[in-house]
Order: C-alpha cells, then sequence, then structure tokens
C-alpha cells in the first residue's frame, strides 16, 4: 500500500501578518512598479520586433536603456505628468 503525503493547507481565515506587512512596503511596491514597467517594455519590443522577447531579454534591455532615468524619475517630485512614462526606443 503507497503512503500518500499530503501538505497542509493553508487556514483561509487567519492571513498571516507578515504577507500584509510585506505587500504594503516601500520595497515591495517599488519592485512592483519595476516589474510593471519591465512587462510594458517587453510588450513594446515584442511588438516592434514581430515576435516575443521573453521576459529575461526585456529585463536585460530595460535595466541597460531605462532603469536609472525611471528611478531617477521616481524619486523627483511629481510635477505636471505622472512622471513613470515610458517612451519607446
Amino acid at each position: 500500500m503507497a503512503t500518500v503525503i499530503t501538505m497542509p493547507e493553508a487556514n483561509e481565515s487567519q492571513p498571516d501578518p507578515r504577507s500584509d506587512f510585506i505587500k504594503q512596503s516601500s520595497l515591495y511596491q517599488e519592485f512592483l512598479a519595476e516589474r510593471e514597467e519591465i512587462l510594458k517594455h517587453k510588450w513594446l519590443e515584442s511588438e516592434r520586433l514581430g515576435y516575443d522577447i521573453g521576459f529575461e531579454r526585456a529585463l536585460l534591455d530595460w535595466i541597460r536603456k531605462h532603469r536609472d532615468g525611471w528611478r531617477r524619475s521616481r524619486r523627483q517630485p511629481q510635477t505636471g505628468g505622472s512622471g513613470n512614462e515610458q517612451t519607446a526606443s
């Protein structure tokens, strides 16, 4: 007879308070914003080239071409626009 081992189910009624803390942290919010920009870059470049370039290529290309400027714009006080527009390359 085979032994079946199951993982304990997460208690749905008791959310982990650490999870909420992480999701509300400024570091996590910055990570999510940067990830969103990389995904936008991936979509724009894939459309331009006519094929899916993949996340890794988009990540490396975005870091090389746009990350420094994007971070600078996030640190500056907002004056007018939203400050997180990305120009197509």
